[in-house]
């Protein structure tokens, strides 16, 4: 009879070489708390995260010599969960299939370059919803928005902005997460994100990036709902800085232009440095890379 895979996810994580030749594990221990997350929401078997970090810091150790030795260049880590009972129909997965793929990638960006992408903002289309696993990382998160992705590049846009409820929020960037550096309306200047209710997926560069941002304390850090009635009054205005995504494919992308409602939007992202971006992704460079120890790398 054939297996079932009803559930099924997945993770992503990077390994990099550092300056000192060693390798290491970015924040590991928050893909694996994630991963756990998933798993139970799918009714899949559940496993011991600390013994499974420790096979994939193994595997690494193992295939070391894989892991890229250039700035940039990473290992990437591609955990797998898929239910195989022996049945079919629709039910509780009581074992599973777990394994895990590697493969050596390339900087997201060549050289030294950052390219901006430009996104479709169509509310016609929504990746996720309120009581849904839009803050899980399940292949059926993904699968469905490849077709929105083809109409985004017919319009001429890289990436997608999915919006969501009748008020348009902004949720996420294609596969990342978003966030705006501006002068909020009360004069304040502010990096702010959506909140973690149950829509977008809990990143780990995006919580990398808000730890980074409180550490530094030079400017407001916010989990808040943004609608797209806000973005447009602020541009307006005058008043945003910085649109960028982030995620582990990319680390921080900018973005320069947002297509909605028949309107081209220009973001001033590139024209402003982009100061917080550039340094956000020099951070994570210095962290992932760099020969000092950081508590948030994992030594392979």
């Amino acid at each position: 009879m054939a297996a079932a895979a009803v559930g099924q996810l997945f993770e992503g994580m990077k390994a990099f070489k550092g300056s000192d030749r060693r390798v290491r594990l970015f924040r590991p221990w928050l893909n694996m708390d994630r991963m756990l997350r998933s798993a139970l929401r799918l009714c899949l078997p559940s496993f011991d995260k600390v013994e499974l970090l420790e096979c994939i810091r193994r595997l690494v150790e193992v295939d070391k010599d894989w892991v890229p030795d250039s700035i940039g260049a990473s290992l990437y880590v591609r955990p797998t969960f898929l239910g195989n009972e022996p049945s079919l129909g629709v039910s509780r997965s009581t074992q599973a299939l777990l394994f895990v793929i590697l493969c050596p990638v390339d900087s997201y960006f060549p050289g030294d370059a950052m390219n901006p992408v430009s996104l479709l903002a169509d509310p016609t289309f929504i990746r996720a919803w309120v009581g849904g696993v839009g803050d899980c990382k399940l292949g059926g998160n993904y699968g469905p928005t490849v077709f929105v992705q083809q109409e985004a590049k017919k319009k001429g846009c890289e990436q997608v902005l999915w919006l969501y409820g009748s008020d348009h929020q902004l949720t996420e960037v294609g596969t990342m997460n978003i966030f705006i550096y501006w002068t909020y309306e009360d004069g304040v200047l502010e990096l702010v994100t959506p909140p973690l209710d149950g829509v977008i997926l809990p990143g780990v560069v995006r919580q990398s990036l808000l730890d980074l941002a409180q550490t530094w304390g030079e400017f407001r850090v916010v989990e808040r709902k943004i609608t797209m009635k806000e973005v447009m009054r602020a541009l307006e205005e005058g008043r945003i800085r910085e649109v960028f995504g982030s995620g582990t494919a990319c680390q921080v992308c900018p973005v320069h232009r947002i297509l909605y409602q028949g309107k081209q939007l220009h973001i001033p992202t590139m024209e402003n440095g982009p100061e917080l971006t550039l340094r956000f992704q020099k951070e994570l460079k210095a962290i992932q890379y760099g020969t000092k120890a950081h508590e948030w790398m994992l030594p392979v």
